[in-house]
């Protein structure tokens, strides 16, 4: 096992790099999802920027992480839209290249009680490969590497070991899942850090052996789950009235991966404390919470977590 990186404090800065998916989502607003073979009308359409690369970066940088995307849009005109997404919350694009065709949609239904299904067509993001350009160069200087599977596999295999050999730690959102056992075992070969949400954990435990130094299960409402050396500790999530679910993981996963180099003990409350924030905001792209915010939810104090700092 290789031993984790020197740890930072409070006060510094973790370069963080995320290798992942860029989306337009198109939310639909429904007041039950439907079941199979049914249609449903819905009150409300709003298109909205995400992604889980963008979402989880985005979460990061307003976190206070200085935050680098790899990723991949298309030549249509919402990559625009996208692309200043991302440079309007500080993220640095260098690596977001372009190709020709159109760039990554997701379309989510969400119902009043909060809750979402989603299709994704990946577009762009599925010609993210190992060779994209600046890939290398983003993955080798970040302290944390952030990974999805909205992503060709082994482009995240190929960045995942990329990152390892540099000495980064590397944290892997194993969403969306489908994959075999083989497959997740090449990941788990150069990922110091899973995250899942129940139904996916299954798939990272061997006859109860963990495939990975961390793994980290999202529960929603109830917090979340780390599982390390045999020991699980259940971390708390505080109350709120949810408006929409979506994105909740990827600000949970983005926050995460900001605040990891300080130590887990750290990292998990603060991220629980950002998933729980990013449920009152509607949308994925824009319901990450700053800093300050996520700093007044874990002490109770009243805060509109949607405005930056000053």
């Amino acid at each position: 096992m290789r031993p984790p990186i020197q740890s930072l404090t409070s006060s510094d800065v973790a370069r963080v790099c995320v290798v992942g998916s860029v989306n337009a989502d198109l939310i639909f607003t429904v007041e039950e999802l439907p079941r199979a073979g049914q249609t449903v009308l819905a009150s409300g359409l709003t298109t909205v920027p995400g992604g889980k690369g963008a979402n989880q970066a985005v979460a990061a940088a307003r976190a206070g992480a200085e935050v680098a995307l790899v990723a991949a849009l298309g030549s249509d005109a919402t990559a625009g839209d996208l692309r200043r997404h991302l440079l309007d919350n500080g993220v640095d694009v260098t690596a977001v290249g372009t190709v020709s065709g159109p760039s990554g949609t997701a379309v989510i239904a969400v119902d009043a009680a909060a809750e979402n299904t989603i299709v994704v067509a990946p577009g762009a993001n599925a010609h993210l490969s190992a060779g994209s350009p600046g890939l290398r160069e983003a993955v080798t200087v970040a302290d944390v590497v952030l990974l999805q599977l909205e992503i060709p596999l082994e482009t995240a295999v190929a960045a995942a070991r990329m990152a390892r050999t540099a000495g980064a730690v590397v944290l892997v959102n194993a969403s969306p899942g489908g994959y075999d056992p083989a497959q997740l075992a090449a990941l788990a070969a150069h990922s110091d850090v899973v995250i899942v949400n129940d139904s996916e954990a299954p798939g990272w435990l061997d006859d109860d052996r963990l495939l990975v130094e961390h793994l980290v299960i999202t529960r929603g409402a109830r917090g979340a789950r780390h599982i390390t050396a045999g020991r699980a500790h259940d971390i708390p999530a505080p109350a709120v009235r949810p408006v929409d679910t979506t994105g909740a993981g990827d600000v949970f996963a983005g926050v995460l991966a900001a605040h990891w180099p300080i130590g887990p003990e750290v990292a998990l409350p603060r991220a629980c404390a950002a998933g729980a924030l990013a449920t009152l905001v509607a949308g994925a792209g824009n319901c990450a919470p700053y800093s300050k915010a996520i700093d007044n939810a874990m002490t109770g104090a009243p805060d509109d977590h949607r405005a930056p700092p000053p």
